[in-house]
Parts: structure tokens; sequence; C-alpha cells
């Protein structure tokens, strides 16, 4: 047993009542991403991944949203001793010269308390490696945390981890959403729609054909969270000025109407909308939120709660140098709520086109050349 090592998940909080779900993503994710495995199953509130490649394993399935954390970790019993021992080897050899190093231990114990088997493995790292002159840190201050998790019969030892992206599993919600990803925010808000459990459909508006490139760029990082091999997108050319706050929101209520079309179309219930009360009047999001209730829909604003955590999605999804154009969007100040073109929208649903992905790293070009 002590030679078995597991691709380790820890759900969320919110997650730990949906593992099920998140075990569905995990299977399907590996598929999607052609990594062999034996099997994945759950040993309290965590999963473990027996894959062929545990290191591009734990790659793929942290596109996964519902996941705290994840890591590569060896297996032992949960037996005293067999911890300390296998925390002592472990984490002596992933020690560099000179280090602090902090052993943490979580989880269930059995006749002894967390805190003793953190003293004995830093004891015992101490006296084995006093000739690299590694040392014990703090909580404040360490170079290499040695991380242990204990289930009710086995010890996790963690050989490397790395920080899921939050959320609750994709399609948990077992409601489905339409989002448009148009500029930087909404393809945030479109992000934060899949990390919030709904099964979405994404289409794109342009103004302009020299917007696309970065626009399918942007996309091509949020669909993998899709857990999907094939996703249909559709894209509408929206011919409205670009200069002025009055053209932006006349632009964003006109993506309104065309979500509402097609929400009808394909019989979807629920709109997700870019809104922020950090960005938008409440008249304005007052007045979209009617027109989507009018529709007998159901308005989803994933932005509703997230203030300076939008720039750390933002550069989850490739968007870091386009911070200080986000920046820019949060300084509108306007309560006006400009009247859109009937003609523009209609002429926007004549120039849909609809392009089937399959689910890559390389799919920029060939969604570009599907639109000529």
């Amino acid at each position: 047993m002590g030679d078995i090592s597991y691709v380790v998940v820890f759900p969320t909080l919110f997650s730990k009542n949906k593992i099920p779900q998140l075990i569905i993503n995990i299977k399907k994710i590996m598929k999607i991403q052609n990594q062999e495995f034996k099997s994945v199953k759950r040993d309290g509130d965590i999963i473990l991944v027996d894959a062929n490649d545990p290191v591009f394993a734990s790659s793929a399935i942290n596109l996964l949203f519902g996941i705290e954390k994840i890591a590569i970790a060896r297996q032992v019993k949960n037996d005293f001793q067999k911890v300390v021992s296998e925390i002592t080897t472990i984490g002596g050899n992933l020690l560099l010269k000179g280090e602090r190093f902090l052993v943490r231990v979580e989880g269930t114990t059995k006749g002894f308390f967390t805190k003793d088997i953190e003293i004995a493995s830093t004891s015992n790292i101490i006296e084995k490696k006093v000739n690299m002159g590694a040392r014990p840190g703090t909580d404040e201050n360490f170079d290499k945390l040695l991380y242990t998790y204990l289930t009710k019969n086995n010890a996790y030892v963690c050989i490397f981890s790395d920080k899921g992206h939050g959320g609750i599993p994709y399609q948990s919600q077992n409601r489905n959403a339409i989002c448009c990803v148009y500029d930087e925010i909404s393809a945030i808000s479109c992000f934060e729609t899949i990390k919030q459990g709904y099964d979405t459909k994404i289409i794109i508006c342009y103004r302009q054909k020299s917007e696309l490139m970065s626009l399918i760029k942007t996309i091509n990082q949020i669909i993998p969270r899709l857990v999907k091999q094939e996703i249909v997108l559709e894209f509408f050319h929206l011919k409205i000025n670009q200069a002025g706050i009055k053209n932006y929101l006349i632009f964003v209520n006109s993506i309104l109407e065309i979500m509402i079309h097609e929400a009808k179309s394909n019989k979807i219930n629920h709109i997700s909308h870019a809104l922020s009360p950090l960005m938008f009047s409440a008249e304005f999001i007052d007045y979209s939120m009617k027109k989507i209730f009018q529709k007998d829909l159901l308005p989803i604003i994933p932005l509703s709660g997230v203030d300076t955590k939008l720039f750390e999605e933002a550069k989850e999804i490739g968007l870091e140098k386009q911070i200080p154009k986000l920046e820019k969007l949060f300084m509108i100040n306007s309560n006006e709520i400009p009247n859109f073109s009937s003609k523009d929208i209609d002429f926007a649903l004549k120039t849909k086109k609809r392009v089937t992905v399959k689910v890559g790293p390389n799919n920029v070009h060939d969604i570009l050349d599907s639109l000529e």
C-alpha cells in the first residue's frame, strides 16, 4: 500500500454534498484529455484518482470547478508510526538545502492528535537532514509545506499540491443558462456562470471583425470548463458604434434582446447577464431584470457579489493584459437607459453562424476559418 500514489482531489466546502457530480466530471475530463486511469473513487470527503500519469491527470482535473486543491500523494495506513515515517521520507526528499519547512496534518485521527504527528515528523526531518540545514518554519514563514490528510483508514502524504478554482461542479445545478461573451467583463461573467454549476450555452456578439481574434482566444480558455468533447458556439455581428458610454449601454441592451431570442429558441430558462452593481446603475440593472421576467425567463447575475476577485478570474482566462481596460469599464457613470435599434438586432440575428468546436488547445484559427 505504501507504494500507491493517487491524484487526490479536495472538494470545496460547497461541493461536499455534490461529490457524485464531481466524480462524473472527473471521469469525463480525463477521457476528453486522453488521460488513462484505473479508478476514480471516494475516501471520506476526498476523491482518489488512480491515473497512469498523475502529473498530466492532475493538470486535466484542475480545469474543473468544485475543487479547493488537488495533490499527488502517497497513500499509507492511518497509523501513527507509518504516517510519521512516510512524512519523514517524502518530506526529506522534497527539501532543498537551507529551506524552512512546515509540516501540516489535517483530517481524522485515531488515538492521537494531528499535532502529535506534526511534532514527531518535524523532529525526524531535522535529525535526518541536519547536514542540509533544514529548519522548521512557522505558519507565516516557510519555504515548503509538507501536507498530509488523514481519512478514517488512510493517510495521504502530498508530494505535490496545487490550488483549485473553487466554485461547485459543472451541471450540479441541474439548470441550463445562456450567456454572451462580447468583451472582458462578459467573459468573466460567463466563467462565473459555469463556476456556479449551470449547464451553459455560450454565444458571441462582436461589433467589428477585428474583435473576433481576442474574443475567440478568451472563449478558448473558457470552453474546457464545460466538460464536453464538442461545443456549439453561435456568433452574431451586432453593428453598433463603439465610441462612448451611451453606445456601450445600447450594445449591452441589444445583446440582452439577442439572448432572450436565443433562450426562447433553444428552450433555455435562465439568462446569465454580465451586469454588476459596481459598474452599472441600479436603474439599468432593474430595467434588464424586468425585461427578462417579462419574457417568462429567469435572470442570473453572476457578478453581483464579485468585487476585486474579478481581476483574479481575469488572469485565469488569460486577460491579465486587459485589466487596465477592465478598470476603465468600471468607470461607467450613467443612469441612462438608452433605446436600442430593432433594426440592428434583426440584422444581428440574420448573421448568426453556428460553429462546432472540438475542445483542444489550438482551436482559435479553426474557429476563425469556420466563420469565413
